[in-house]
Parts: structure tokens; sequence; C-alpha cells
């Protein structure tokens, strides 16, 4: 890697000097921006860059420009995009989510350069046609996640959660499941650095479960995009080189749900029906269902769903949609009654640290904290 940097910077700088002697300006580094400490994707460690960097580093030889990395923090989703390449401190960042929907006009995105999601994981030996093949099996999912879902619609897979694909990779290689369903990335990279390869990991195919990556760009940046999606058209087998270094996963992927099989059909939809595990005796009339909030607050609302889905979907869903009933946050009016509100703003101001819950009072503001309640009070379970 690091010859391969020299070479690249070498080359550069000539080029630079080159120019200068033409009379000409040396063309502006371009200022990518990366989490330091999230491998496979990136690291601050040249030793081990991360995906997201060398293809960073291949995008900048390909266009003859120099990369400089801007290190920011990216576990806070749209809130550390907005914080860095909205705020202008990088012209670009790698690996976001190649969706209209992702801040919307907020954005503009290169053609993709990479596919990510959930994979299934076994040991290398077994082949895998669908999840028909796990019955009666013991499968690792990770909390609050597509394939935990999945499988919580299924009584003939034992699913068994973690909070982390790396102790669902570590329950596989003791024994203590038969397979993995989780983050593919990570659990690819694991399997080649820590596992020999002692794994096969496929992709599976179906809502949720993958996603085209693309690099971002603020919206407008639309002559920085076409010169990005040149440089991805010359270098894309070496991304592929790439991608296969860092373990990502290259099996031909599976497709979720089988015309023939007799197994309950898989309906995401289903966990926004999640009710108490103790039947509630039906009333004489039926409740109504959340009111929607009035016409003043549908605003509020809708930007508390956008930072709900940027940070809080890590751990409770998108949309607040869990199977997880402890973590469901569409029963807080049920839990807390009158006391929701001052519940919850104690909790996100204060945290739960022995649940793993952050205090967010650093990261959000007050009208920041009423607008993702706002949100929560239109999907309540009543």
């Amino acid at each position: 890697m690091m010859s391969r940097w020299l070479s690249a910077m070498a080359f550069l700088l000539s080029s630079s000097a080159a120019a200068t002697a033409l009379g000409a300006e040396p063309a502006e580094s371009l200022r990518l921006c990366f989490d330091p400490a999230n491998l496979p994707f990136s690291s601050a460690d040249p030793k081990t860059p991360g995906l997201y960097v060398e293809i960073g580093e291949a995008v900048g030889q390909a266009m003859g420009r120099a990369v400089t990395p801007v290190w920011t923090i990216t576990y806070l989703g749209k809130r550390a995009v907005r914080t860095s390449l909205l705020a202008g401190k990088c012209d670009a960042e790698i690996g976001l989510p190649r969706d209209p929907d992702f801040m919307g006009p907020k954005l503009v995105f290169s053609k993709p350069i990479l596919h990510v999601g959930y994979t299934l994981v076994v040991p290398e030996s077994r082949g895998i046609a669908s999840l028909d093949d796990l019955r009666g099996e013991r499968v690792a999912v990770q909390f609050g996640t597509t394939p935990q879902n999945l499988l919580a619609s299924r009584d003939d897979i034992q699913a068994v959660t973690f909070r982390e694909p790396e102790e669902a990779m570590s329950a596989l290689a003791n024994r203590d499941v038969d397979a993995a369903f989780i983050w593919g990335p990570i659990a690819g990279y694991l399997n080649k650095t820590v596992y020999a390869d002692t794994y096969r990991v496929t992709p599976m195919n179906g809502p949720g479960l993958q996603w085209p990556v693309a690099i971002g760009f603020a919206g407008g940046q639309n002559a920085l995009r076409e010169q990005v999606d040149g440089a991805i058209d010359r270098i894309s087998a070496e991304i592929e080189v790439l991608a296969t270094k860092y373990g990502f996963p290259t099996e031909t992927p599976i497709k979720l749900g089988n015309p023939e099989s007799s197994a309950p059909k898989l309906v995401l939809a289903a966990a926004e029906e999640q009710q108490d595990a103790t039947p509630t005796p039906v009333p004489a009339v039926a409740k109504p269902a959340a009111e929607a909030p009035p016409s003043g607050n549908q605003d509020t609302a809708a930007a508390g769903r956008e930072l709900f889905d940027g940070t809080c979907a890590h751990c409770h869903g998108p949309g607040a949609v869990t199977t997880e009933r402890r973590i469901n946050l569409r029963l807080l009016q049920r839990r807390y009654g009158e006391k929701m509100d001052e519940t919850f703003m104690y909790t996100v101001t204060h945290g739960r640290p022995e649940k793993g819950m952050p205090n967010w009072s650093g990261v959000f503001t007050e009208d920041q904290f009423a607008q993702i309640l706002s949100f929560l009070h239109t999907v309540q379970t009543r």
C-alpha cells in the first residue's frame, strides 16, 4: 500500500512541477471525508487505510489530484453529513447510500461504486440456497436489524440476537450458533482477517437488505460529480480488486422468498403491528389509532422523523419499527402514559449507560429533541 501511495505522490508531484513550469496552476487537492476508525471502510492508520480510503486515492490519481483526508465521525449518520460535507469541510464523501430519499436535493451522487448489505455466513464447506435450509437451526442476528425482523416471523428458525457483528462471528466460531445473518462488510472483513476464510459469506437480496453506495457531493456540485464518474469508470477493475482485498462478499446473492416454500412469508410490515406479549382484552369500542399531529406540527414531526432515522434507527429501527419489545419506542405512551414526554426528555439528556445508550444532550438541541418527540407521538400504539 505504501509503495503505491509513494508512486502516486511521485506522479502528482512531477505533474505539478511540469504544470508550474508551463505557467499553469496545479490542481487543488480533493478533500474527502472519512471516519478515522471504521474498518473495513476507513481508518486513519496508514498501514490499514480501509476500502473507501483506497478507492478515494485511486479516484484522485485517476483525476490527477492529490487526496486530502478529512477525518470525521460518521456514527451519527445524516447529522455527520450535515456537519462535514454539507458544511463545506470536504468536497465529497465515499460510501453514502445512493438513494434520492437520503437527505433529498441536499446531496447529489456519483454512479454506484459498490453494493453493501446483510449476508448469510456459514462454514465454507456448506451450501445454502435459501433461508429454508436453516430450519431448526440457530442463526445469529444483530439487534434492531432487518434480519432480526425477518426471522422474528419464522417459528422454524431460532434467532440468537447480538448487538455487534463481531459478537455474532465469535459465536459462530465457538459453534454457539449454526449460521449468522449479519452486516456483510464486517462479516467478510473478519472472515478474511481473523478467521482465515473459514466461512462462506453470501449477500442476501430482499427489501431492506442491500443498498448501492456511491460518492456523495453537496447539491449543485454536478461538474465535480461528472469528473468523479469518469474516474470511477477508469478504475472499476481496481475497485473490484480492493473490495476483494477487504473481504467484501463476492458470492452470488441469495434471493429471499421461495414461491414453492411452505414457510411463512417474510413481511416487514408486520413489525409495525408489534403488540404486547400479553394479550390485551378487546374493548367494546375500539380505541382510535394515534392521531395525526395538527397541521402546524406536521413539519416538526417530519423533521423529527429525519433526525430519528439518521441516528436513533441504529438501535430502534427506521421509523421506530422493531420487533424487540423492550426498545420499541412505539410503546412509550402505553408504558408511561402522561409521563411519556418527561421520561423521554430525561432519558435522552441523561442516557442509560448500563444499557449502552449515551447521553445525547451534547449532540442534539432542545428543539431537535422536541422534533423527535413530536415524531414519536405520531407512531404510538394505542
